[in-house]
């Protein structure tokens, strides 16, 4: 699995970022940036509780 963000979509809510924070980063306006590596099997629960709580569905997870 990898986490993609559609820059479009996203608000800059953060709310990935608090939830996955080992994996997703803010910039200085509050955009997500995300590793592109495939996520280990032990935090992805993680991951897929963060693309659901995105209020803008901007977080996606994908097959790696």
């Amino acid at each position: 699995m990898r986490l993609r963000v559609n820059p479009i979509a996203c608000a800059a809510h953060g709310l990935c970022a608090e939830l996955f924070p080992e994996w997703i980063q803010l910039d200085e306006w509050g955009y997500p940036i995300v590793d592109d590596e495939p996520i280990p099997p032990h935090l992805q629960v993680h991951a897929r509780r963060a693309v659901a709580q995105c209020p803008t569905l901007a977080l996606v997870a994908e097959k790696a």
